[in-house]
């Protein structure tokens, strides 16, 4: 049984690979998910339709259709974590299909202990939205109040801009998923500026100093190289 799951999870995975629906088909059994494998993406939108997984692993370059056009199909109806893998490395590529709705991207050759890791973080994401909204949220030594709409490290009130609090709160509300630079620019300084990376790297930048335990090496705040951020709470 996963950790942290009060029953199997059920992972749809639409692979046209062989070798590679076998290889995380077994690194997920191992784990205690409930595993159904789909070779085609017209297969794969049945699987999901029918059985209403709790996480789809889809590869972008299926035989019958793009990854980016079941993503949108998907989308349209549903809020169902999504994880591609993927051997397109370029990071328009990554790019495209996370702003489409996908929550995270996994370039292939990849590990278990990776893939793994990606799993566990897009479910409890999904375990956290299904439950009632919780009013503390933390993270390392940091704590924050959403009601309050305070922050604390180590019991300290830790003291945020009103821009790096929008920002802190769009890592929160999306944890475990990559968001992109386009997205996190949108939301918190409006469509006009979704160009403007510079400000984005010294925003967050700063929110590393004030909450990791070294934002040399921070273990929350993550940066995906060439794509955005990425909230983990462990």
């Amino acid at each position: 049984m996963p950790n942290g799951h009060p029953h199997a999870a059920l992972v749809v995975i639409i692979e046209d690979e062989l070798q590679i629906r076998r290889f995380v088909r077994a690194a997920l059994e191992m784990e205690g998910y409930v595993v159904v494998e789909s070779e085609t993406g017209k297969l794969g939108l049945m699987e999901v339709g029918t059985r209403r997984p709790d996480l789809i692993v889809v590869d972008l370059g299926l035989p019958d259709m793009d990854g980016i056009d079941m993503i949108l199909d998907i989308r349209s109806w549903s809020n169902v974590p999504i994880l591609i893998l993927s051997a397109r490395s370029h990071e328009t590529d990554k790019v495209s299909a996370l702003d489409l709705g996908a929550d995270d991207y996994l370039t292939k050759p990849f590990g278990v202990p990776e893939l793994m890791a990606r799993v566990r973080a897009l479910l409890r994401r999904s375990i956290r939205s299904c439950a009632e909204d919780t009013p503390i949220i933390r993270f390392g030594d940091v704590e924050v109040d959403l009601i309050q709409r305070t922050v604390t490290k180590n019991g300290v009130v830790v003291h945020l801009t009103s821009i790096e609090y929008r920002l802190l709160m769009q890592l929160v509300s999306n944890a475990g998923r990559v968001l992109t630079h386009r997205a996190l620019l949108n939301d918190v300084w409006g469509p006009n500026q979704t160009s403007n990376i510079h400000y984005l790297r010294v925003y967050m930048s700063s929110l590393r100093h004030k909450l990791e335990y070294d934002p040399n090496r921070p273990k929350h705040i993550l940066t995906e190289s060439g794509v955005g951020y990425r909230l983990v709470i462990t």
